[in-house]
């Protein structure tokens, strides 16, 4: 797995208490859900981030991005 960094993350307190109960609903933690989240939108917008084998994210010339 790659390695983890760590932030401060300055969020509204209505914001991140309903990404709290999110989290408890889909059994993940705050940090889990807010990583699913931005996942999720990479995705949806086309910008994912790749990795290789080695779980270092991969040159982006040598992956084919999707057309939406």
């Amino acid at each position: 797995m790659a390695e983890r960094k760590s932030f401060l993350l300055r969020i509204d307190p209505l914001v991140l208490e309903k990404i709290q109960r999110w989290a408890n609903d889909d059994l993940r933690s705050l940090n889990g859900q807010i990583e699913f989240l931005l996942r999720r939108a990479w995705r949806e917008t086309g910008r994912e981030v790749v990795r290789d084998r080695e779980g270092s994210p991969a040159d982006d010339s040598s992956s084919s991005s999707s057309s939406p």
